[in-house]
């Protein structure tokens, strides 16, 4: 039943990466330079926080309230989002958010301990910019690695930006998760994707 989840791609390790690049996003701040200036502080915690259980409270602490996560939701869901009541559209975004807090967890914890050396490119934005929308580029460089290019699509929420997707050399996060969900819904309608999440993080699955 979790086939379709539990086969997504290696790379979702490294869109956890992504993610904690980003993770203390102000609303003061231009995007561009909000997430070069995020990205060191990041970088910095991985470096000399190697316990896990530290590392997913400054995720809950400091990511949580940086990305949209009903957006994010509802891109991944795609066209089932609008076959869901309100109380599976919830039951939906809280799965989806646990599995990306997990994955950023273990994503961090294994950062931690192997202590590679990593720097990040931001690339600044273009002067026609939208107000509301922007596209943050980076390229990030490991130590033993090829530069990797990861981008970060970014809303101004209620006077603050958030993330609403990250995409990895061109692949989109959320677009990645449509098709797993798709496979899910297949299978067992809306109630097997919640079910499958739930199962995925660990929770009690209801009868």
């Amino acid at each position: 039943m979790m086939s379709a989840i539990e086969n997504l791609p290696r790379r979702l390790a490294t869109w956890a990466l992504a993610i904690a690049s980003c993770a203390a996003i102000a609303s003061n701040e231009a995007p561009d330079v909000l997430v070069k200036r995020t990205v060191e502080d990041v970088l910095g915690l991985i470096q000399h926080t190697p316990d896990r259980a530290r590392l997913r409270q400054l995720a809950e602490q400091k990511v949580l309230p940086n990305f949209d996560f009903t957006e994010m939701t509802k891109l991944a869901v795609g066209t089932n989002w609008r076959k869901a009541s309100p109380q599976q559209q919830q039951a939906l975004e809280s799965g989806f958010r646990t599995l990306l807090v997990n994955i950023y967890t273990t994503a961090l914890s294994k950062s931690a301990k192997q202590g590679a050396e990593r720097a990040v490119d931001v690339k600044p934005l273009p002067p026609n910019e939208s107000r509301d929308e922007a596209l943050v580029k980076t390229v990030v460089r490991e130590s033993g690695g090829p530069p990797l290019a990861i981008d970060y699509r970014m809303a101004s929420r209620d006077g603050g930006w958030k993330v609403y997707d990250v995409l990895v050399e061109g692949v989109s996060l959320v677009t990645n998760y449509r098709t797993s969900f798709d496979a899910e819904v297949s299978k067992g309608g809306v109630d097997g994707l919640i079910k499958a999440l739930q199962q995925k993080n660990g929770a009690p699955v209801n009868s």
